[in-house]
């Protein structure tokens, strides 16, 4: 059915009809408010509040862009909406209980509400064609060193910057959606890639084409290091310039030296033992960890890691506690005995 027959419908009171006009936009309108939320349960909220719009909105709706266009205009302004009411979001460093941690590097750039995004939400993600000035290829613009250079910025020039530069709209266009002027879009454009680029640079991005059977491998080995507490070989799989993050603690370790203790203090401790998961998260390698229960025959679930890969080896670990498995379709508990 075309498109003008759908939106009669649908202003009629149809909800099929809505149905249809909106759940091929779903997806990577949930992706675009994750990308300035940072957060995957506000994007679900985000894009739940965009939808519940649209329908109530629908009869303003002229016909003067696409109507992928028009959704992303509400999508946009009810993340900004939110971020302007941030009263949602943890505001300090969270400790990490039962845990003494090395002295870290220096206060993370991660934010403390940074989630991961499951490439299994991807699956179905329909991508469509890109304006020709976008700057980011899909998968970069997923990753999590680019997710977090996002949210280093102020909220206008976050979006500014997913408009221009992920979704190639056009000054024009991103200045009618954010009800502004071309000049202020531009200059906040200007400032925001001085913002990520600079992060970039010194976040150990991921390659941006990564060789498939090499990363298998060093999943297989990173997996079995883990799996057998090898401290010596989890660490030869690092770059020399290794950077860990464990949102919502905002801390980083930076180094194999400083890896080393905080691995040993926090992961491989004398006692514990793990079975290890292999998923993706932000198009990137993950790992669901799960810890021996010392009075039970099973594994609990005990976090999420997920790696940055850049020249063979590992440059960025970032890790989430246990509560963002369940997303991965990844159980609380495994069995003891294989």
């Amino acid at each position: 059915m075309e498109t003008a027959d759908l939106i009669a419908r649908a202003r009629a009171g149809d909800d099929d009809a809505f149905r249809q006009l909106v759940e091929v936009h779903s997806r990577e309108l949930q992706v675009h408010c994750y990308r300035i939320l940072g957060s995957l349960q506000d994007a679900e909220d985000a894009l739940q509040e965009t939808l519940v719009s649209a329908w109530r909105n629908l009869g303003d709706f002229r016909q003067q862009s696409s109507l992928r266009t028009w959704l992303y205009q509400i999508a946009t302004n009810r993340c900004l909406s939110m971020l302007r009411a941030d009263s949602r979001r943890p505001r300090t460093a969270t400790p990490i209980p039962d845990v003494t941690l090395p002295e870290p590097t220096r206060v993370s750039d991660v934010p403390p509400w940074l989630e991961p995004y499951p490439d299994v939400l991807l699956d179905n993600f329909v991508d469509q064609a890109p304006g020709p000035e976008t700057r980011y290829e899909t998968t970069e613009a997923i990753s999590l060193a680019f997710i977090t250079a996002l949210q280093l910025l102020p909220p206008r020039q976050r979006a500014v910057l997913v408009l221009r530069d992920v979704l190639g709209y056009h000054a024009g266009e991103v200045a009618k959606m954010l009800d502004a002027t071309q000049e202020s879009v531009q200059s906040a454009l200007k400032r925001a890639r001085a913002t990520v680029d600079s992060h970039l640079a010194g976040s150990g991005r991921p390659a941006r084409q990564l060789d498939i059977t090499a990363e298998r491998h060093l999943v297989a080995q990173l997996t079995d290091a883990l799996e057998r507490a090898d401290l010596q070989a989890l660490v030869g799989l690092l770059a020399a310039d290794i950077q860990l993050s464990m949102p919502p603690a905002m801390l980083e370790y930076r180094g194999i030296d400083v890896a080393r203790r905080f691995f040993a203090a926090v992961i491989l401790r004398p006692g514990r033992s793990y079975r290890v998961v292999p998923t993706r998260a932000n198009g990137q390698p993950a790992f669901g960890m799960y810890m021996a229960d010392p009075h039970t025959d099973v594994f609990r679930a005990y976090g999420l890691l997920v790696v940055t890969i850049a020249d063979d080896r590992i440059t960025a670990v970032t890790g989430f506690n246990a509560s963002v498995l369940p997303r991965f379709g990844l159980p609380r508990t495994l069995p003891g005995t294989a």
